[in-house]
C-alpha cells in the first residue's frame, strides 16, 4: 500500500478506536482506505409483482441494475439517473434497503428497491444485451448464484412479499 498523496510506502500504525490503520510517515497522516460507492437496484413494476433483471453485453448471467455514484452526487440522485440511462424508464419511488461490500470490484454497494413507470424498456444496447421482467420466483432462479446481486434480490423479495 502506498500513500495516495505522496506515493510513500505505508506502514500499519495503531489508531485509537480504529485499530491498525495504514499510516504515511512522510505526510504524518493515517490513510484510511477509500473505495468507490455504487447503487444496486431491484427494479419492480408498480404492482411490485415483477422484477426486471439485466444481462450485460459481456456476460451470460442475469444480474441487477447498478451504477457508480458520481463525484458530488448522492445515492438518491444516482438511482433515477442510472435507470433512465440504462432503461429509458422513470423512477416513481425508491426505497433504500441495505449495503454490502462487494470484494470483486472493491466497492461499497447501496441497494434500493425501485418502482418504475410501466412504459416500454429502451435498453442501452452498448451495455445491456437483454432486460427481462420476471416474477420474484423466476428472478431468484435466474440471478447469478452466490453474488452480491443474489443477496440483495433475496432481501428485496422478502420485503416485497410482506406487501403483496
Amino acid at each position: 500500500m502506498y500513500c495516495r498523496e505522496c506515493g510513500e510506502k505505508l506502514t500499519l500504525r495503531f489508531c485509537e478506536n480504529e485499530g491498525l490503520v495504514p499510516y504515511c510517515e512522510k505526510c504524518s497522516a493515517y490513510m484510511f482506505p477509500q473505495f468507490p460507492v455504487a447503487v444496486s437496484m431491484v427494479v419492480t413494476n408498480r404492482a411490485q409483482n415483477k422484477i426486471l433483471l439485466a444481462k450485460h453485453v459481456e456476460d451470460e448471467d442475469f444480474i441487477l441494475f447498478a451504477g457508480y455514484i458520481k463525484k458530488g452526487e448522492n445515492a438518491e440522485k444516482t438511482v433515477p439517473r442510472e435507470i433512465k440511462e440504462e432503461l429509458g424508464l422513470n423512477v416513481v419511488k425508491a426505497k433504500y434497503m441495505s449495503s454490502r461490500y462487494h470484494a470483486p470490484k472493491d466497492i461499497l454497494m447501496l441497494n434500493f428497491i425501485v418502482v418504475v413507470e410501466e412504459t416500454p424498456v429502451k435498453i442501452k444496447e452498448d451495455e445491456i444485451a437483454e432486460a427481462r421482467w420476471c416474477t420474484p420466483e423466476e428472478a431468484l432462479e435466474l440471478i447469478r448464484k452466490g453474488t452480491t446481486a443474489e443477496y440483495f434480490l433475496q432481501n428485496a423479495v422478502r420485503e416485497l412479499k410482506k406487501k403483496i
